[in-house]
């Protein structure tokens, strides 16, 4: 039986890449993406090989560059035809007041967060058309919901993705594919790594769950996520520990 295929962009660190391991311990063949860690994301990407006995495929470029996905979905269609599952993850940070920020820092920005999953949703719907089944997961942000002081621009890409996956999943619901998305609170990865620790102590006295979870905790919940039932379609879903 032909195992199915997941596409994790931003699978070199963080969540893209305990996501990553997630999915391969359950079997799943991989696409695999990164931008700027190409030595060590083959090398994940074999260490999952030799654990799990799994297929994958890494492709190495700017995910916000439209013609590079372009370029990785005829890779994929080689590998397997198309990907089942879709996590669009890569994403990048700027704090900053909105009024020092560059045009070509905000265009950046954009272009790897929102339009990033534009490309990437364009050319895996065919596929998923064709067989009448498929996820896309967005990974977006509590800041896309309420905003956040100095990172104005990143809270505007991720209102974005909320909105695009609402109105992507009333699109393609006749068709059997389900948009849902992941707003994450902080999560213990390298981009939250820029916080003081009096900056740190703070955020874990607003939180009520008392921590910040650790990567492969917002993985599991992208794990179930990619396999609920049918009917949840359409979901903006906060997993931030009970902050807001």
């Amino acid at each position: 039986m032909k195992r199915m295929i997941a596409l994790i962009t931003g699978a070199s660190r963080g969540i893209g890449n305990a996501t990553a391991y997630e999915f391969a311990k359950n079997g799943y063949d991989l696409v695999l993406t990164c931008q700027h860690s190409k030595t060590k994301l083959h090398a994940f990407a074999q260490k999952l090989k030799n654990e799990f006995h799994i297929q994958t495929l890494c492709c190495c470029g700017d995910i916000g560059d439209y013609e590079f996905v372009r370029q990785m979905f005829d890779e994929i269609a080689d590998f397997g035809k198309g990907v089942d599952i879709l996590i669009n993850n890569a994403g990048v940070s700027y704090i900053g007041l909105l009024s020092e920020m560059s045009y070509a820092d905000w265009n950046r920005l954009l272009q790897t967060n929102l339009t990033s999953i534009f490309a990437c949703c364009k050319f895996a719907i065919p596929h998923m058309l064709s067989q009448k089944s498929g996820k896309i997961i967005n990974v977006s942000s509590d800041w896309g919901l309420y905003g956040a002081s100095c990172e104005a621009a990143y809270s505007a890409a991720k209102g974005g993705v909320n909105a695009l996956t609402k109105a992507l999943a009333k699109e393609l619901a006749p068709s059997g594919i389900q948009v849902n998305a992941a707003a994450f609170g902080v999560i213990d990865t390298e981009m939250n790594g820029c916080f003081t620790e009096s900056e740190r102590n703070q955020l874990l006295s607003e939180i009520p769950a008392g921590y910040i979870a650790p990567p492969k905790e917002a993985a599991k919940f992208l794990f179930q996520l990619a396999n609920a039932p049918a009917y949840l379609t359409g979901q903006v879903i906060s997993f931030d520990g009970g902050w807001f």
